[in-house]
């Protein structure tokens, strides 16, 4: 490309005329709209912003975890499913005795299955009695149930320009499901790695178990699997007791030639962030998935204990309206909207994706440091991310409207 400079005069002359130039090509343009663009009709097609999934099929995987296969629906603009890579999630946009809520899982099923018109995602959720949304889905969804989600989205995905060709992945508990997409993918699809799978959990909740037994088989030497059981040892092939440490990691691992991607619970991260130091890795060769959403902010030693019990008054400007609601000190700001049912927009409730992202007019939060996702730029001029920012006295929060 050449650049023609013709000196500081008349480069700033032609500044100045741009405006009226921009406004002859307008005058002098067709009243008919611009049919879209084919690039912007692919791209709409494979990254949408939501689509509209149906259940089609249930299965119990475990006494407390479901698998849900998912097509999409009647109502959906289009028969076929959007692509994904293996390890990356979708976002539910559900309601729950009409409070609106979201809540990422990870795709479980291999991107090939998700391909042609008789293509399907599935998601396995692990069931937590108290929790907000699993009761709830264990009894009203299936066969039929309509669900919105966001398209196929996250980060935890082997890419060949910053990866090694052998992935270590870390999983933990229901955290197997991102690995599981792996699996089938490496044994049954296209993704050409090697992935050497340590997997923690309790012998009587372990997931996948029998069908991991069947892919190792499959894989060619391209799957092995280690169960590691924080219980007491017990006959099961492949199993190592204890828990998932640099050293286990030495054991089975080529660490110096492999990549190492963990998805599993909060506690498991916390963990691994000593033992993967060990290794004395570079940060290009470790991922993990989404933190999840903290659900008490006093945990942190950071956090001003004093600040626990309080209430503090919230008010929102979204979508040219103005909301006044109450906002509890241990809980984020996203939840304080959602239980007053305004639906803000959210995605992975972690603070790492930015979809929530929103302007702070006044008061003080504290953001949770172990996913602070947000760019130097939103934290010098005063953007939080509501899902991961917990509010320290009355908050003025400026949201865009949900998409």
């Amino acid at each position: 490309m050449s650049v023609n400079v013709r000196g500081f005069l008349l480069d700033l002359l032609g500044f100045l005329l741009l405006k009226s130039q921009r406004r002859r090509i307008i005058s002098s343009a067709a009243a008919e709209p611009l049919p879209p663009h084919a690039v912007k009709l692919l791209a709409e097609q494979v990254r949408p912003e939501k689509l509209h999934l149906v259940v089609t099929e249930v299965r119990d995987e475990t006494a407390t975890a479901r698998t849900f296969r998912l097509t999409p629906a009647a109502k959906s603009s289009t028969s076929a499913l959007p692509p994904f890579r293996a390890g990356q999630y979708l976002s539910l946009k559900t309601a729950v005795n009409g409070t609106p809520i979201t809540r990422p899982y990870s795709i479980s099923s291999a991107p090939f299955e998700a391909l042609g018109e008789n293509g399907f995602y599935e998601i396995t959720l692990r069931r937590v009695e108290d929790g907000f949304l699993t009761p709830y889905a264990w009894e009203h969804w299936q066969a039929g149930t309509v669900l919105e989600t966001s398209g196929p989205t996250g980060n935890l995905y082997y890419e060949p320009l910053r990866d090694a060709r052998t992935i270590v992945g870390l999983a933990g508990g229901s955290g197997i499901t991102a690995f599981r997409s792996m699996a089938r993918e490496i044994t049954y699809g296209d993704l050409d790695v090697e992935l050497l799978l340590l997997y923690g959990s309790d012998v009587e909740d372990i997931l996948f178990y029998d069908e991991l037994q069947q892919l190792e088989r499959d894989a060619a030497g391209k799957l092995r699997v280690v169960h590691v059981l924080s219980c007491e040892p017990v006959s099961l092939q492949g199993c190592e007791q204890g828990f998932i440490s640099a050293d286990l990691m030495r054991t089975y691992a080529d660490v110096e030639n492999s990549s190492f991607f963990a998805c599993g619970p909060q506690a498991m991260y916390r963990f691994l962030v000593g033992e993967l130091a060990k290794l004395n890795l570079p940060w290009r060769r470790m991922r993990r998935d989404l933190f999840g959403e903290v659900h008490d902010a006093t945990i942190y030693p950071e956090y001003p204990a004093q600040m626990g019990d309080q209430t503090f008054h919230l008010t929102v400007h979204m979508g040219g309206d103005t909301h006044r609601l109450t906002a509890r000190a241990a809980e984020s700001l996203l939840v304080a909207m959602e239980r007053a049912k305004l639906a803000p927009p959210s995605q992975c409730r972690s603070g790492e994706c930015g979809f929530c992202r929103s302007r702070l007019i006044s008061g003080d939060v504290f953001v949770v440091p172990d996913s602070d996702g947000r760019r130097a730029a939103d934290k010098t001029f005063g953007y939080i991310h509501p899902c991961s920012s917990f509010p320290l006295s009355d908050v003025g929060l400026d949201v865009p409207p949900a998409r």
